[in-house]
């Protein structure tokens, strides 16, 4: 399962956000993916001062990846090719990657954004 954004920073810093899905996240069972756009997305966060983290940005995530186990996802020229295809539904670049992610890799998204829902792919709702 491919991790939306701001699922990643729940699961970080609000896991009670996850509502139902918590169970999901929190089993070791269940292959969780991380996209470098959110890595990306949220340096930028941190470097605009939206976004605190507990520790220096590059040994806190990837420190926080090992430890919750979760796959790193780079993205690649089929991926970025791939966000020609999709419609205009959703303006952020960085969820139009991740959909074109979720869509080439065949991997189900888990987000709270409804915007997501016009896509073809696979959303598990968090939240």
């Amino acid at each position: 399962m491919l991790l939306d954004t701001h699922v990643w920073i729940w699961m970080l810093m609000a896991p009670e956000r996850l509502g139902d899905a918590r169970s999901v996240v929190e089993d070791r069972t269940t292959r969780l993916m991380l996209s470098a756009v959110s890595t990306w997305e949220i340096a930028i966060k941190v470097s605009t001062g939206r976004l605190r983290l507990p520790g220096p940005i590059d040994q806190y995530l990837l420190g926080q990846m090992d430890e919750k186990t979760i796959d790193r996802l780079s993205v690649d020229h089929r991926h970025a090719l791939h966000t020609a295809n999709l419609p205009r539904h959703h303006r952020d670049p960085f969820d139009r990657m991740l959909i074109a992610q979720a869509q080439v890799e065949n991997l189900p998204i888990l987000t709270s954004d409804r915007a997501f829902d016009a896509y073809d792919c696979e959303v598990i709702r968090v939240g």
